[in-house]
C-alpha cells in the first residue's frame, strides 16, 4: 500500500474536518474554563491543555499533520502531569487519562492520522501502533486501579482467641449461642456471634437456603423527591423464630429454619406524611407470670405508639398499656403527622423498655421533645422520663405538663450494661441543626453527647460530649459497643467504643465516661453567620485512629472526563473549606463528611475475643449553603408556615427551612454534571482496628460500582473502587465478617484477619441492613439479611429476607 493510497490522495474526508472542529471546540471550552480555574488559584494544566487542543483542532481542519503531532505531545504531557499529581493511583488517573487516550485512538487511526499523511511510511502500521499505545495506556490505568484496591496496610497478629488480658471473652455473653436476641445480639451491641460452623475454609460453599417476600414495597411518592423507603431491619432470633418489622411497620414472625411465615401483625395507620419509611428492628421480652409470657415489642409510625405482641401468635398483649399499646404522644404537645416516630428497636433491659425517637429535623424551632422514656415491660406503665429541660431531668411529668420541646433526641440503637444497671443513649442536636444562635444552655450541654442513665430511675450517671455546639448534624447515630479492654497501664477496664459521624472513635470507661485513651481539645475554624456563636475547640480522640478522609485538595477532584473534573475543581475553588468543622456560611461550604457521616446508624462491630473493631466507612461530599430566611422564601425553596395548628408544607429534601431562625440552609450531594461524586475514589472502605494496640490492622476499598451509574443507570458490571454503604457488619468466632450494606447489592463474607472477600452473593435488592447469624433446628448455621434497598443511597428496592447456609447433610 502506498502513501498515496493511505492518504486517499489530497482529498480530505469530511470526518477529519468534523474531528478538527470538535477538537477545537473542546479545546476552546477547556481553555475558557481552565483560565477561570487559573484565576481562582488552581492548576494551570487545563488552560494550557485547552490552548494546545484548540491549536491541534485548527491544524487538523486545515489538513496539517502537525495537528496530530501536537495532540501526541499534549497526550504525553498529560501523562506526565497526571503522574506528578496523583502517582500510580489508577482510579485518580481515570478522568485525567482515559478520555484523552480514547480521543487519541481516533486521532491516530488510519481514518484521521492516515488521511492527514502523518506517518511517511508506506504502511498503516504506525497508526495501529499509536492506537495500541493509547489502548495500553487505558489498560494500565485500570490495572493500577485494581492494584490500589488490593493494597492494604500490614496485617497485625490477632490476639489469642477467647482471651482479653487474660480473662474469658466472647462466648459467655448472656445470650444462648444459637440465638440473636437483640439488634446487636446482646445488650452490649458488639454484633459478635460465638458460632463457628461456617469458617474461612468452608464459607465459599454457602448457598441460599430460603428467602421470604414481605410484599411491603414503596407506595406512590414514597421513594424519591426527598422521601426515603428503606428496608433496614435486622431480625432477632429467639427459639425457633425470627421476628422483624417492615418499612411500613408490619411485624412478621418466620420459622428460622424454613423461612415460612408464622404470623403477621399490621399496626395500620396513615404514614403518607413520613419522609422516611424505615424500621430497624423489634425487641423481645419474657414476662413468665403473665398471660402473654413471650413478647415482641415494637412501635408504629403513623402516630408514635408502642405495642406488645404475643411472640407465639402475633396478637396484642391486652394487659400491656391499653389493649396492647401505649400512646407515645402523651405529654409531647403538638406532634403533626411525620414529625416524630421511633426508627430503632427499643432497648429492653432489667424490666424496662427504653426509647427516644426520631424527629423531622431542620424544619423549625420548637419541634417535639427529644425526651428519653422508660416503660414497665410487663404493664406498659410509664416508669421514668429523662427531660433535660426539667429539674430534675429524671421524673414523671405532672398530668398537664409538656416535655421540653426541641431538645436533643436519641434516635439510634441504644446499648446497655445490665450489671452496671446503665443504658447508653446517643444524642443528636437540638433541631434545627445548622443554626444554633437560639439554643438554650441545656441544649448546648447535651447536644451530640453520649449519656449513661440509670435503668431503674433514669438518673444521669454521666455524659460525654463528642461535638460542642454542633452546627453540622454530627449527632451520635448509634449507641456504643461494650467491651473489656486493657488500658494504658495494662489494667482491664469495662470500656465502650463510640463511633461518630465525623470519624472520631472515642473509647470511654463505661462506668464513669472518662476517656480510656487520650482525647484532646483542638482549635477549629470559626464562621461569619450573624447571631451565631462558634465553639473555638472540638474534642479529638487522639489516642485512636481516625476514620475520616484527609482534608480535600484540588487534586482530589474527580469526574468521568477531564471536563467534569475541571468543573468540580472550579467549584472546589469557589467554596469554603478549612477541613473538618468548617461551619456552614453564606458562601457554599464543603461537607466532608456531612449529615450521613463517615459512619452512620449501623456503627461498629467488635470482636471481644480478638479485641478488634470492624467498621465500614463512606466518603460522600456535600455542599452546604446558608441563606437568609426571607431570601430563601422569596426563591421558593419552601413555603411559609404559620405554626403547629396549620398543615405542614413539606419542602424538598435538600431545602431545610429552619422556620423560626434567621437562616435556612440548602444541603445537597456534591456531584459533577454527570452525577458522579466530585471527589475521587475510594468512596467506601472497610477497616479493622486493634483495640489494644490502637492500630489499623487492615483497610480496603469496599464495594464496586455495579448497580449504580450516572443519571440513575444500573450498570451490570462495576469497578472495585469502594462505594457508599448503609448497614453494619457482624463477626463470628471462626474469624469471619458478614456484611451487605453497599450499593452494588452484594452480601460478602470477609476474612477477619485480612479483609479479603472469601464469598459473595448478589442480592435481589440493596442489602442495606445489618445481617445476623444463628443456628436452626437442623443444626446448620444461618446468615440472614434484609434485601430491600435504601432510598437515600438509591439502591434497588425490594422486599426480601434472604437466608444462607452450608449444604445440609
Amino acid at each position: 500500500m502506498t502513501r498515496q493510497s493511505i492518504a486517499g490522495g489530497r482529498a480530505r474526508p469530511w470526518w477529519t474536518i468534523v474531528t478538527g472542529v470538535a477538537a477545537g471546540l473542546l479545546g476552546l471550552g477547556l481553555l475558557g474554563l481552565g483560565a477561570w480555574l487559573l484565576l481562582l488559584g488552581g492548576s494551570p494544566y487545563y488552560a494550557a491543555a485547552g490552548l494546545l487542543l484548540l491549536a491541534a483542532g485548527i491544524l487538523i481542519v486545515l489538513g496539517r499533520p502537525a495537528g496530530i503531532w501536537l495532540y501526541a505531545a499534549l497526550l504525553v504531557g498529560t501523562v506526565l502531569w497526571s503522574l506528578y499529581e496523583v502517582g500510580l493511583d489508577g482510579w485518580a488517573l481515570i478522568p485525567r487519562l482515559v478520555a484523552p487516550a480514547v480521543l487519541g485512538i481516533w486521532l491516530f487511526s488510519p481514518l484521521v492520522a492516515g488521511r492527514l499523511q502523518v506517518f511517511r511510511q508506506s504502511t498503516v502500521w504506525p497508526c495501529y501502533a499509536a492506537m495500541a499505545a493509547c489502548a495500553i495506556l487505558i489498560g494500565l490505568v485500570f490495572l493500577a486501579g485494581y492494584r490500589i484496591t488490593e493494597r492494604r496496610t500490614i496485617e497485625a497478629a490477632a490476639a489469642p482467641a477467647n482471651t482479653v488480658a487474660g480473662i474469658a471473652a466472647g462466648d459467655d455473653d448472656g445470650v444462648a449461642p444459637e440465638n440473636w436476641n437483640f439488634y446487636g445480639r446482646t445488650p452490649a451491641g458488639d454484633r459478635y456471634s460465638p458460632l463457628d460452623r461456617i469458617t474461612p475454609e468452608n464459607v465459599s460453599h454457602l448457598t441460599q437456603a430460603w428467602s421470604f417476600s414481605t410484599g411491603d414495597l414503596p407506595k406512590e411518592g414514597e421513594n424519591g423527591n426527598g422521601r426515603e423507603f428503606s428496608f433496614e431491619a435486622t431480625p432477632i432470633k429467639v427459639g425457633d423464630s425470627l421476628y422483624f418489622c417492615t418499612p411500613h411497620r408490619d411485624v412478621v414472625a418466620l420459622d428460622a429454619t424454613t423461612g415460612q411465615q408464622k404470623w403477621r401483625y399490621s399496626p395500620g395507620g396513615d404514614m403518607s406524611k413520613n419522609v422516611y419509611q424505615a424500621c430497624r428492628g423489634v425487641s423481645y421480652f419474657e414476662a413468665p407470670q403473665t398471660s402473654c409470657p413471650h413478647r415482641i415489642i415494637s412501635t408504629a409510625s403513623d402516630l408514635p405508639r408502642l405495642f406488645a405482641l404475643d411472640a407465639e401468635t402475633g396478637k396484642p398483649c391486652e394487659t400491656f398499656g391499653s389493649n396492647g399499646q401505649v400512646d407515645l404522644r402523651e405529654h409531647m404537645g403538638p406532634v403533626p403527622p411525620g414529625f416524630h416516630f421511633i426508627s430503632s428497636p427499643p432497648m429492653i433491659v432489667n424490666g424496662k423498655i427504653i426509647l427516644g425517637g426520631w424527629v423531622y429535623d431542620n424544619q423549625t424551632v420548637g419541634e417535639p421533645s427529644g425526651v428519653v422514656r422508660a416503660f414497665d415491660a410487663v404493664s406498659g406503665a410509664p416508669a421514668w422520663s429523662w427531660d433535660i429541660g426539667k429539674t430534675p431531668a429524671n421524673r414523671k411529668p405532672a398530668p398537664d405538663e409538656t416535655y421540653t420541646r426541641g431538645t436533643p433526641n436519641g434516635w439510634g440503637v441504644y446499648t446497655a450494661d445490665p450489671g452496671l444497671n446503665l443504658v447508653y443513649v446517643p444524642l443528636g442536636s437540638p433541631t434545627p441543626d445548622y443554626f444554633g444562635g437560639k439554643r438554650r444552655p441545656f441544649d448546648d450541654a447535651y447536644s451530640s453527647s453520649l449519656v449513661a442513665l440509670d435503668i431503674a430511675t433514669g438518673a444521669e450517671r454521666w455524659h460525654f460530649q463528642t461535638v460542642h455546639h454542633d452546627l453540622w448534624d454530627f449527632d451520635l447515630p448509634a449507641g456504643p459497643a461494650l467491651v473489656d479492654l486493657p488500658d494504658r497501664n495494662g489494667s482491664v477496664v469495662p470500656a465502650l467504643i463510640q463511633t461518630t459521624k465525623q470519624g472520631e472513635i472515642f473509647v470511654l470507661d463505661r462506668r464513669s465516661g472518662q476517656p480510656v485513651f487520650p482525647v484532646e481539645e483542638k482549635p477549629v475554624p470559626s464562621g461569619d453567620i450573624p447571631g451565631e456563636r462558634y465553639s473555638p475547640t472540638q474534642p479529638f480522640s487522639t489516642g485512636m485512629p481516625s476514620l475520616r478522609a484527609p482534608k480535600l485538595t484540588e487534586k482530589d477532584m474527580w469526574g468521568a472526563t477531564p471536563v467534569d473534573q475541571l468543573l468540580c475543581r472550579i467549584e472546589f475553588r469557589r467554596m469554603h473549606d478549612e477541613g473538618l468543622f468548617t461551619p456552614p456560611g453564606l458562601r457554599p461550604t464543603i461537607g466532608w463528611p456531612a449529615f450521613d457521616g463517615t459512619s452512620d446508624w449501623y456503627g461498629a462491630t467488635v470482636d471481644p475475643a480478638r479485641r478488634t473493631m470492624y467498621i465500614n466507612t463512606t466518603f460522600m461530599p456535600f455542599k452546604l449553603r446558608m441563606l437568609p430566611y426571607g431570601k430563601a422564601l422569596e426563591k421558593g425553596l419552601f413555603q411559609a408556615w404559620s405554626g403547629w395548628n396549620e398543615p405542614y408544607p413539606q419542602p424538598p429534601f435538600k431545602n431545610n427551612p429552619q422556620h423560626g431562625t434567621p437562616f435556612s440552609i440548602v444541603v445537597e450531594p456534591w456531584l459533577s454534571p454527570l452525577e458522579i461524586p466530585c471527589v475521587q475514589p475510594p468512596w467506601g472502605q472497610m477497616q479493622a482496628i486493634d483495640l489494644a494496640s490502637r492500630k489499623v490492622l487492615w483497610q480496603r476499598p469496599f464495594g464496586t460500582t455495579r448497580d449504580m451509574g450516572p443519571f440513575g443507570l444500573r450498570l451490570p458490571v462495576g469497578l472495585p473502587t469502594g462505594v457508599f454503604s448503609m448497614g453494619g457488619s457482624i463477626a463470628t468466632k471462626s474469624g469471619l465478617l458478614f456484611i451487605g450494606a453497599t450499593t452494588d447489592q452484594y452480601i460478602r463474607a470477609l476474612d477477619a484477619k485480612s479483609g479479603k472477600t472469601l464469598w459473595s452473593d448478589h442480592l435481589p435488592a440493596g442489602g442495606n441492613a445489618t445481617p445476623l447469624t444463628y443456628l436452626g433446628r437442623d443444626g446448620r448455621q444461618y446468615v440472614v439479611i434484609a434485601a430491600g434497598g435504601h432510598g437515600g443511597l438509591r439502591s434497588r428496592n425490594g422486599d426480601r429476607i434472604v437466608a444462607y447456609a452450608l449444604p445440609g447433610p
